[in-house]
């Protein structure tokens, strides 16, 4: 191979291997990459012959690294990994009135649009792009931020608390009236609404239960995977669910739903802003970001 700059190889051969040592597939790797499982086989062939070692074990379902490519795939990882952020950075300087958050559903809908609708009249020049999605956020570095219950797993980005909601019942307004007052064994017997999310960290009937001290079976009910559903399903008579004070605040002073007292338990973790530190955000991140914890403060619950 021929040497440029840094006595490296080629960067056709490098990316090849890292797609191929990710994946451990030349096959997966050729589809990343949009050429042939031959041309990803012929690249790190060649690296292989320069370096005079092998890389891969070729297998009979696959191939398996080897301790020299193990080595090298962790040095490149890595390297990709800080060129991937240092680009960010640069793209998110370079685009100061455009700002990327995101949340899971409920929480854009409930708590995040109406927020962002507000600082859009004082700051119209913002462009904000909201990314919703009910799973965990896998990839952090695809948004300048995003709202998160708790710490987010396996991300290591600064987590700015916003608040720490509070856990109630809550019903139709006229079903909320007639079950106030209520035991907790009472209520357990209700046609409960629970929520069946892909989040871990989301608090249960059953954790709402116990944490009030009530740990006896619970009302099969019924099961939804949207928080907005069981919202709408309360809303219409069919049941209890366990309504997040601060997001359905509107709801609550709109009548919509009411809460059955006398039942409050506080969150177990608080709400944050997940993103890069302030030093390497964008001024539209920034503004927003900030405007973000001002709304969290002004509108305690």
């Amino acid at each position: 191979m021929s040497r440029r700059h840094y006595d490296l190889p080629p960067f056709t051969a490098l990316s090849a291997f890292e797609a191929a040592a990710r994946h451990l597939s030349f096959k997966s790797a050729a589809q990343e990459l949009s050429v042939t499982p031959g041309a990803v086989s012929h690249q790190i062939k060649a690296l292989e012959g320069d370096l005079g070692t092998a890389l891969f074990e070729r297998q009979h379902r696959g191939v398996k690294l080897t301790p020299e490519g193990e080595a090298l795939y962790g040095t490149l990882a890595s390297a990709f990994d800080q060129v991937s952020r240092q680009l960010s950075n640069i793209r998110r300087i370079a685009d100061d009135d455009s700002v990327t958050v995101g949340s899971t559903t409920a929480v854009a809908a409930l708590w995040l649009s109406p927020a962002i609708i507000r600082f859009w009249r004082e700051y119209p020049e913002i462009s904000v792009h909201q990314i919703t999605q009910d799973r965990p956020i896998l990839n952090a570095r695809e948004y300048d931020f995003f709202i998160n219950y708790g710490k987010a797993a396996g991300v290591t980005l600064p987590h700015t608390p916003i608040f720490r909601d509070e856990l109630v019942a809550v019903a139709a307004t006229d079903l909320a009236r007639d079950l106030t007052g209520s035991s907790l064994s009472q209520l357990a017997r209700q046609r409960l609404i629970h929520l069946d999310g892909a989040s871990p960290t989301w608090t249960k009937w059953s954790d709402w239960f116990q944490s009030l001290g009530y740990s006896e079976s619970l009302a099969i009910g019924t099961k939804v995977t949207s928080y907005s559903v069981a919202l709408q399903l309360a809303r219409k008579g069919a049941g209890v669910a366990l309504g997040w004070r601060r997001l359905i605040q509107p709801m609550l002073e709109s009548k919509k739903l009411s809460i059955i007292e006398p039942y409050a338990l506080a969150a177990p973790n608080q709400f944050h802003l997940v993103g890069l530190p302030d030093s390497e955000q964008s001024k539209g991140a920034l503004a927003l970001k900030q405007w973000l914890l001002k709304e969290a403060g002004a509108h305690t619950v």
